[in-house]
């Protein structure tokens, strides 16, 4: 989910980050002598990164961005959250997926904006820019270097989870239409309110463990803000100039990411296929049934007893739109991370592939008002619940 940013030790007890950019270093090397000094340097970078327009049209974006996936998964939480016709297993899955995405829209995007602003209109950055990268330590009562606390490393846990729990609620939804697909009968049954609630739980857990398992299982790992994609980054820290012997761990974030969403494919195809050989042996019948003059009416429903309802169906479609919509976004941020590891850097790539994957946040209330009648039909009473009916009337 993030980059690889090395961080290089120096004398004097600070360390000093250097970014593996296509060109900018955040310090140089004449610029250690302030930061012993006391005093908290802006990095230095190059125009395609840092210039005054670039900042301020990148600000106008995730500004909009946030607006866009804070109003439409609101809306979305409410319509399902107030309709009695979506609390259902689906429903729940669905107010995971819009929580998680929501939460996104709440804290990593405003925290970029206000990171991206501070650094316009402030001569220097914020004292926890880079963490103790970059900001001087201050000695505690104990002789040791206490460095300011790093908002970083709330934000970047909180993105990752949330991606992650996008992944894994994708994933159970899918499970659940591929059960009313191929098991139409045993669907309430085997898919109930309270396992479809203890499976979200338990999507939620896990995913923000994984999250948190660089910084759990290594201490070789910080999280800081990247100027580059402007948001928060796992970061290794070097050691004699080299990687530690563990910074493949985040090599873990593609896996489970793939494994998930390559999991979610053979569902889907699975399901497609028997839709596919349902509509195909629906049409046969039709077709024999004209020909036998209204007898093969019967064959019909007894050839197949266990046909998947209509709903079923389109809402099987409309998972799969999401999945698809989901790995587009998602294959660049794991193209980025693979090629950091192996030791590619990319600045600019690195903005649009996290940024292309925060923006799928709101492309869920996009793809349910397309293909969901029923969440239509909701939005619709949502808007109109305002305008009363005058007391004449009313019956």
């Amino acid at each position: 989910m993030t980059a690889l940013l090395p961080n290089i030790s120096v004398p004097g007890s600070t360390a000093v980050l250097v970014a593996t950019t296509d060109g900018p270093f955040n310090l140089t090397a004449a610029a250690q002598a302030g930061l012993g000094s006391g005093q908290s340097l802006a990095p230095l970078c190059t125009l395609c990164c840092c210039g005054f327009v670039n900042r301020t049209l990148a600000v106008v974006f995730m500004v909009s961005l946030a607006f866009a996936i804070v109003v439409g998964n609101v809306v979305t939480l409410t319509v399902f959250v107030q309709t009695r016709q979506s609390r259902t297993p689906q429903g729940y899955l669905k107010v995971s997926l819009a929580i998680a995405d929501m939460m996104v829209g709440l804290l990593v995007v405003p925290f970029s904006v206000y990171t991206e602003i501070s650094l316009m209109v402030m001569s220097a950055p914020p004292i926890w820019y880079q963490g103790s990268s970059t900001s001087p330590a201050s000695s505690s009562t104990l002789g040791g270097l206490v460095s300011p606390w790093q908002p970083c490393m709330l934000i970047g846990p909180v993105f990752a989870g949330c991606t992650f729990v996008s992944i894994s609620t994708i994933f159970l939804m899918t499970l659940e239409r591929s059960v009313a697909i191929l098991r139409p009968l045993h669907k309430d049954a085997l898919v109930t309110r309270r396992r479809t609630l203890l499976f979200i739980l338990l999507s939620w857990a896990a995913s923000f463990l994984l999250a948190l398992a660089p910084l759990i299982f290594s201490s070789n790992f910080t999280l800081e803000y990247n100027e580059c994609s402007r948001m928060c980054n796992y970061t290794p820290l070097l050691f004699g100039g080299q990687l530690p012997p563990d910074a493949n761990i985040l090599l873990l974030f593609p896996a489970f990411d793939f494994t998930l969403l390559g999991g979610t494919l053979i569902v889907n195809i699975v399901s497609f296929t028997s839709i596919r050989r349902y509509s195909r042996k629906r049409k046969l019948l039709s077709e024999g049934s004209l020909s036998d003059g209204g007898g093969g009416g019967g064959g019909g429903g007894g050839g197949c007893p266990h046909r998947p309802s209509f709903s079923d169906i389109k809402a099987a479609k409309t998972i799969g739109i999401l999945t698809f919509a989901f790995t587009a976004s998602f294959s660049p941020i794991a193209v980025f991370v693979l090629g950091n590891v192996v030791g590619y850097t990319w600045c600019n790539f690195s903005f649009f592939a996290f940024w292309i994957l925060t923006g799928n946040s709101c492309c869920n209330v996009i793809i349910y008002s397309v293909r969901d009648h029923r969440f239509r039909k909701g939005v619709t009473l949502l808007f109109q619940r305002d305008q009363s009916p005058p007391h004449g009337e009313k019956t």
